[in-house]
Formats: structure tokens, sequence, C-alpha cells
């Protein structure tokens, strides 16, 4: 399945946030500290101590949870070119915050002051983004496997899973906090799904460099978006470049669940044109373009 365009082209906070992510985990994993990193009862009701808060959100506790965390972080990016960077600063904010509060219920009722009840990482942010996966990417294919049907999808949710019972008990806690988060948010919980951040928030973000995750087609990305709209009669001032004379007529049925997803109809055919009827490309060519 592929996850829009190579590298971060437009997605400048989940860079931010994924270049954080590793940095800690590594120097935390130089160090041996990975242990150390979970919050227990005694970290927040007995001596307080912020870092761990701090670091709870941001460094995984593991290399396997960092490899899987990492990579449905940066699949994940497809959401912040689709609302656009200040509006997916909110909601990264936003799920963090959440998934640490409940975290923080739970283990003020759970009560046990020996255990690191909740593993570290940035599993509110990830579990989160499995809200909008689920409701707003569609399957395209799907395959038999010694009798178990797969989709496209598949692989995600597989990762997802991986990482869900990276810790047992104390990575599930974390997950159903961060799907509980990203519920609230998709629930528009006091109309926080209009909330953005200023302009010069994407603009630091953008800043940051860091070497290419992707081939040389990423950049010309803009080239190929056409006019597009999420809803009839937004449009973009992108035009198509000439579809290959190779691709065939789209079939309906993978038009009409763009336009199901409240897409143009015209601008679906256009996109699954340039796809050559790959619905996800499609999909993400659309959301490509309705970031700008």
């Amino acid at each position: 399945m592929n996850g829009g365009p190579s590298g971060f082209h437009n997605a400048p906070v989940t860079k931010a946030f994924i270049i954080a992510s590793a940095l800690f985990s590594i120097f935390f994993g130089i160090q041996g500290r990975f242990s150390s990193l979970g919050l227990s009862y005694q970290d927040i009701f007995g001596k307080l101590r912020l870092w761990k808060l701090i670091i709870s959100v941001i460094s995984f506790s593991s290399t396997p949870e960092l490899m899987f965390g990492l990579y449905l972080l940066y699949y994940f990016r497809v959401f912040e070119r689709q609302i656009g960077s200040n509006k997916y600063s909110v909601f990264t904010l936003f799920s963090v915050l959440v998934s640490l509060l409940l975290e923080i219920l739970a283990i003020a009722l759970l009560k046990d002051p020996a255990a690191n009840l909740v593993t570290s990482g940035p599993y509110g942010l990830i579990f989160a983004s499995f809200v909008p996966f689920f409701l707003d990417i569609p399957v395209s294919t799907r395959v038999r496997v010694l009798g178990f049907q797969f989709s496209d999808k598949s692989f995600i949710y597989l990762a997802g899973l991986q990482l869900l019972l990276s810790s047992w008990k104390r990575s599930i806690l974390p997950g159903l906090c961060g799907i509980l988060a990203g519920s609230m948010y998709r629930l528009n919980i006091f109309c926080i799904r209009k909330a953005k951040f200023p302009e010069f928030i994407s603009s630091f973000f953008s800043r940051i460099s860091l070497p290419s995750m992707g081939s040389p087609r990423a950049a010309s990305t803009r080239n190929v978006v056409g006019n597009v709209s999420s809803y009839p009669g937004r449009q973009t001032e992108r035009n198509y470049s000439a579809p290959m004379q190779s691709a065939p007529e789209p079939p309906e049925d993978s038009i009409a669940t763009l336009v199901s997803m409240g897409f143009d109809r015209n601008s679906a055919r256009q996109a699954l044109v340039h796809a050559r009827n790959d619905v996800n490309v499609a999909t993400n060519i659309l959301l490509e373009a309705q970031s700008h």
C-alpha cells in the first residue's frame, strides 16, 4: 500500500516529530535506560517527574517499537498532507495530550505503585491516526492467502497490532488511549477540528532538514496534481500533466469509491488515469492537491 509521494513533501510536522522521536529513543537506548522510561503511579502521584511525562510521549522504549512506530508515523504523514500542517499540528498536540491524560487517569485507577504500567512512545498520535485511516482510506485490492482474505491495508493494521502488543499490557493501555483520543478528535469535541496553529508553526518545522527518504519524483509531485477538490466547487490551481497513453479507462467502481469520499467525479477520473487505476495512489494525488 502506498502512503503517497515518498519523502516528507508537504509533511514538515511529521518530519520534525520523527526526528525527535528517533533521536531521543537512540539517546536513551545508548545509555541503556530503555527500562526506565515507562510511566508508573509513583512517577505521577509520588515524586512528580515532569521529564518522564515529556519523554513518555516521544521516546520509544525498545528497538522493535522504534522500528514499527517510526514506520507508522511515516506512513500516516498522508493525513498532514490532507488537512495541512497547521491543522495537523493541532491534531498531533490534541492526540498526545488527551491520550496522556487518559493514561494518567488509568494509572490513578489501577494504583500499583511498584509497576511501570505504561510503556513510553508516541502511542497516542500513532493510534489516533488509525481512526482516519480506518474511516477515510479505501481498500483497493483484496487477496486470499491460505483461505484468509487480506487487503492492501492489512500490512498497516498488522504493524499497528505488533506495536500494540509489543509490551503487552504496558503498550495496550496507551494504544487504546490513543484510539479514544483520535475518536474524540473525529467527533469534533470542542470544535477541535476547526482549530489550527498560525502559519509560522509549519514554516518553522519546514526548516528542519533530513536526508531524503524517497526518490527524486517526490519533489515533482506538484506537477502531476490536477484540478481536484475534496468537495464540489473547491478546486486547486494546478493542472494534470498529460496522462500516459497506455493507461486504460478507470473502472466505474473505482471512480465511485473516490466520489464517495467527497471528491469531484471528473477530478477522481483524472487522478485514476494518472495513477494507472490504483485507487490508493489516486487518493493520495487528490489529498495532495487538497493540501495546497
